[in-house]
């Protein structure tokens, strides 16, 4: 398993001016697609599957790559599965921002692109767990802040997510898609994630949602009953994993009888 620290976040910063600055949307889905390749498989015969989740900001940003049709053929078709836990499709009715707070942050990122801001989600609206909460407080790491240019470009991909103007192709690579939402979210809204499975994900053969009763954003790390969610997505891969070893075993033959 492998996890990729975002330009701008976790380790990747060095330093303070660092912070939050992603760049626009094709240095975003490009830096996706660099830690992507080093591990398709060299041979899908004998190497195995691929599988790429996406949590929040990165389930909206793996989804738009995972549709992108510059990507379809060098990266898309090659991974076997894409997973998107609580994807940021639209902003919860607790975190929607005004109109006027969109045009002046799309705007203000046209001129100030590396100008930083902070945002702070509140940790209660995150998981159920006390002591995740805590964590989380206490996390150096999770500096909750972004740039004019990054919230522009989270922005643009959101309202083409929720507007289905960025959907799977009609054709395209990708294989499966698996969507895992609470419905508590207060984060990222779990009925903008199930009205884009319902209605923009028809191009895909092989899908799964699953609504998550009474959870919050972090179905990973949600309290107890997380263990459920690991679960599921483990038996969700490891299906496929036996899909593909099904696949590419040799047909036996019946020996000819002279």
């Amino acid at each position: 398993m492998h996890g990729l620290d975002q330009r701008g976040w976790g380790r990747s910063v060095r330093k303070p001016g660092d912070r939050g600055h992603t760049g626009p949307t094709t240095q975003v889905l490009a830096d996706m697609a660099a830690f992507i390749t080093p591990h398709l498989p060299a041979d899908p015969a004998a190497d195995p599957p691929v599988f790429v989740m996406g949590h929040s900001m990165g389930g909206g940003q793996v989804l738009t790559l995972a549709c992108h049709p510059d990507y379809q053929e060098s990266v898309v078709r090659q991974v076997r599965g894409w997973l998107l836990e609580s994807p940021f499709i639209s902003f919860s009715p607790e975190e929607q921002p005004s109109a006027f707070k969109v045009f002046a942050g799309r705007l203000a990122g046209m001129l100030l692109p590396r100008h930083q801001l902070k945002h702070e989600i509140k940790p209660q609206h995150l998981s159920r767990d006390p002591e995740v909460r805590k964590s989380i407080l206490e996390d150096e790491l999770m500096h909750n802040t972004g740039t004019l240019e990054g919230l522009a470009g989270l922005l643009d991909r959101t309202a083409a997510l929720a507007k289905g103007e960025v959907r799977p192709l009609e054709g395209g690579a990708l294989r499966s898609l698996w969507v895992g939402h609470g419905t508590e979210d207060k984060t990222t809204w779990f009925e903008a994630s199930r009205k884009y499975f319902e209605e923009f994900t028809g191009a895909v053969g092989d899908k799964e949602f699953k609504a998550y009763e009474g959870w919050y954003h972090q179905l990973h790390a949600d309290g107890p009953d997380s263990e459920e969610f690991y679960k599921d997505v483990g038996d969700w891969i490891l299906k496929r994993c036996e899909e593909e070893k099904a696949q590419a075993k040799p047909e036996e033959r019946p020996e000819s009888k002279l």
